[in-house]
């Protein structure tokens, strides 16, 4: 247990929770870890999610097949992030979608009624957990803002202003590639390039690969109108 205890530390259920108190609580509730390689499937879209799911290492994405044949990424989680933590308490407890390893990784898997019990031993674990699910709410809200958007150039200007948001800074770094804000957004990745030029050229951002600067923030909301 101990050489996973600098990972869980990262872990966003664990937040402000000390070291040697996350030790004492993976002393009292049964775990498993399982390794993933490069591009393996962790979970398939209805599969089974009894378990809460703990990144310790690597990267995951969650893909959504369609019966063309269309796969869109709707999600991508890095190490101390979690997933199914709705599933698992749900009443349907099935993965809406198939999970995939983006590279080597490490999964932590706790069974729903040790969470519970984990909340019971300590009530940050319950604070952090809800906060996870009110963050995923919010995430959802703005998915779906995003897709309301009748433009592309108002699809690409919202994600910006999230990230000038969270990242208070008009100097931004998207937490994606270009291939992958593509896939968020449903869209071709050259039309995303052309109308990013295009932005660039109206004087709303610079941008180098996923850094981009906001030239005009003001220009930028306007778009969004």
């Amino acid at each position: 247990m101990e050489k996973y205890l600098k990972s869980l530390c990262q872990c966003v259920l664990f937040k402000n929770v000390k070291e040697e108190e996350i030790y004492e609580l993976l002393k009292c509730v049964p775990y498993t870890v399982e390794s993933y390689e490069k591009n393996e499937v962790i979970a398939v879209e209805d599969d089974d999610c009894h378990s809460l799911g703990i990144i310790l290492n690597g990267n995951i994405e969650i893909h959504k097949p369609f019966p063309s044949g269309k796969v869109v990424t709707i999600n991508h989680f890095k190490a101390g992030n979690i997933f199914g933590e709705a599933l698992v308490f749900s009443g349907r407890h099935v993965y809406p979608a198939t999970i995939i390893s983006s590279n080597q990784s490490e999964i932590m898997y706790i069974k729903r009624e040790e969470i519970v019990k984990m909340m019971t031993f300590n009530p940050q674990v319950i604070e952090n957990f809800m906060g996870v699910l009110s963050n995923r709410i919010l995430m959802l809200n703005n998915r779906i803002t995003n897709l309301s958007y009748d433009t592309l150039r108002k699809k690409i200007s919202n994600i910006i202003l999230l990230e000038y948001n969270r990242q208070n800074s008009p100097y931004i770094t998207l937490p994606y590639s270009r291939k992958k804000m593509a896939e968020l957004l449903n869209i071709p990745r050259p039309s995303l390039s052309r109308e990013l030029v295009n932005m660039k050229d109206d004087g709303l951002i610079d941008f180098y690969k996923n850094k981009i600067k906001i030239l005009d923030l003001r220009k930028l909301e306007d778009s969004l109108l």
